[in-house]
């Protein structure tokens, strides 16, 4: 298996996760979706890189993915009875269309679940597009269970996913400052 080296992704990579984002949304217009078919927010992206929330996948030594890992329950999605605090939230995840197919998208969920158990945190969550079942396959494919649908007139996400987490062995390499 290739090492996967993840890290923080800092201000002057910005281009290469819009990259990755802007590359998603392609492939997702091309398969005639509506996710993700508007430019990705530069304002949120650095911000959460200034936070050491937003991260970067290499292999090789070229970026193969990218994340936001945090602690934001978005609050028109989990609610108190959700207990948000016992879980770590994954928002804006690709992979580069060149490695589709290579379980990048795993290890780095996979990777996330570590963190979030290491934070001693329960769950790792996500919101996924509502009008997308063969992500949610994927997802559920990778562990999670659908908790339910929130159906926002004003929101294309809403369909929330988690899945336990527990502490086991590194399944990818941290990268080496």
């Amino acid at each position: 298996m290739t090492v996967l080296e993840m890290r923080v992704a800092t201000p002057g990579e910005l281009f290469q996760v819009e990259g990755l984002l802007v590359g998603a949304g392609e492939w997702l217009a091309s398969l005639g979706s509506d996710q993700w078919q508007f430019p990705p927010r530069r304002t949120r992206l650095l911000e959460s890189m200034e936070r050491g929330e937003c991260f970067l996948a290499f292999r090789d030594g070229l970026p193969v993915g990218t994340l936001t890992v945090d602690g934001q329950a978005d609050p028109e999605f989990w609610h108190a009875d959700d207990e948000p605090e016992t879980a770590l939230y994954v928002h804006r995840m690709a992979v580069a269309r060149e490695v589709a197919g290579q379980a990048i998208g795993a290890r780095m969920l996979d990777w996330a679940a570590d963190r979030a158990a290491a934070a001693g945190k329960t769950r790792l969550r996500l919101d996924a597009w509502k009008t997308n079942p063969a992500l949610h396959r994927y997802y559920q494919g990778q562990g999670f269970t659908l908790v339910r649908t929130v159906d926002l007139p004003h929101r294309q996400s809403g369909a929330l996913f988690e899945r336990e987490v527990a502490a086991r062995g590194p399944l990818v390499e941290p990268a080496q400052t």
